[in-house]
């Protein structure tokens, strides 16, 4: 089994708020792997004292040790409990009903003799490739679908969070975990994996560098860190986003590759 991981902070003032994590059982008959993207909250108040690299890192923590621990439980139950565990963490402390409450994107898989599973929620990335080369894109896209004008303010993104109409979150709510997009396969149908966040996804979303299939390629060929490098150097060529619209100039980027 081959595991390569990268990740590189948008900004060195700023903290990664990213966390990613493979774990490989001893048994050898399976393993897991967890990848998020943290959600950097407008400035201001967001009724939490501890901060997104926090909650990243504890959500984490949890949703690595019971996929592996705990393979009677369906991937949205793992995600579930561990976003209940995190909650518990600081519910005494912090204000877990702001809408900017720490929260994140999520990509879990798990895989074993029989299937490979798999859970996103928002907007990163799972690809699943096949033997034969076929690279078939796991997405949660209602953050697509919510008209730009819709987001234009901090109150009215705040208004679509977690909410029908919206876009999905791990959050504090356990609930969400039921509006993540789930899924089975055969493991003899998969060869790989390719977990990435929305700042790594940037070479086929933003810079149109190529598409999913080449991207995966790419990681293989070359290494996650290589697919970092050419982000970064694209976001260096339109600093002002004058050619390829963004939020951010740069974002936190990080790319899990397992091959099976």
């Amino acid at each position: 089994m081959r595991v390569e991981q990268a990740t590189s902070p948008g900004h060195t003032a700023r903290p990664n708020e990213d966390w990613a994590a493979v774990a490989m059982p001893a048994l050898g008959e399976g393993g897991a792997l967890v990848v998020l993207d943290g959600v950097t909250p407008p400035a201001g108040d967001d009724g939490c004292v501890h901060g997104v690299p926090w909650f990243t890192a504890r959500l984490g923590g949890a949703l690595l040790e019971l996929s592996g621990s705990r393979r009677d439980m369906t991937l949205a139950q793992v995600l579930a409990l561990s976003i209940r565990r995190t909650a518990d963490a600081h519910r005494d402390t912090c204000e877990l009903s702001h809408a900017r409450t720490p929260q994140a994107t999520v990509v879990l898989a798990r895989w074993g003799r029989d299937a490979v599973e798999h859970l996103v929620l928002s907007d990163s990335t799972l690809l699943l490739e096949s033997p034969d080369g076929t690279v078939r894109a796991v997405l949660d896209d209602r953050l697509d679908r919510v008209p730009r004008e819709a987001l234009r303010s901090v109150a009215a993104t705040d208004a679509l969070r977690n909410a029908e109409g919206g876009f999905f979150t791990a959050a504090s709510d356990p609930a969400v975990a039921e509006r993540a997009v789930t899924g089975r396969t055969p493991a003899a149908e998969v060869r790989s994996l390719l977990a990435l966040t929305d700042g790594a996804t940037r070479w086929v979303e933003v810079f149109r560098e190529g598409g999913w299939t080449d991207c995966l390629a790419l990681v293989r060929k070359s290494g996650p860190q290589e697919l970092i490098d050419r982000v970064r150097a694209a976001e260096s060529a339109d600093p002002d986003g004058t050619a390829f619209r963004r939020g951010k100039t740069n974002d936190d980027a990080t790319v899990t590759y397992v091959e099976l």
